[in-house]
């Protein structure tokens, strides 16, 4: 924990938009990995000589790649990740209008005159 409680909030926002590479469902200021604890002294450390905070976001996705930001940005190499759930929605609802429309409707049937009558005939017996 940093001294100054101004630069310890910067830390604690920066580690919570920082993946545990170790847990991986887990931000850094969360796991309790090894690891995650080396990265908290890295943002600190930065933070102490000055860096801004997307600076020291951008020196640990430079050391560790892109896949240490809990939210991926949104770019064209990240375009497919982003728009994936929009995607099978879209289909999935494709998907079930093309089968609605498929359905031929139950046709309706009349009766004939001969079962007309043996309707009337066995609705009279009782």
């Amino acid at each position: 924990m940093l001294k100054d409680p101004v630069l310890e909030h910067r830390a604690r926002e920066i580690s919570s938009e920082l993946r545990c590479l170790v847990c991986q469902n887990q931000s850094i200021d969360d796991s309790d990995a090894p690891l995650a604890k080396d990265l908290r002294v890295i943002v600190r450390e930065r933070l102490q000589k000055g860096d801004s905070d997307p600076a020291v976001l951008r020196y640990v996705v430079d050391r560790y790649g892109e896949f240490v930001l809990l939210r991926p940005v949104f770019a064209l190499h990240t375009l497919l990740l982003w728009l994936t759930p929009i995607l099978a929605v879209l289909l999935g609802a494709f998907g079930i209008w093309r089968l609605a429309r498929r359905r031929p409707a139950a046709p309706v049937r009349t009766l004939s005159a001969a079962e007309q009558a043996e309707v009337a005939a066995l609705l009279r017996r009782e």
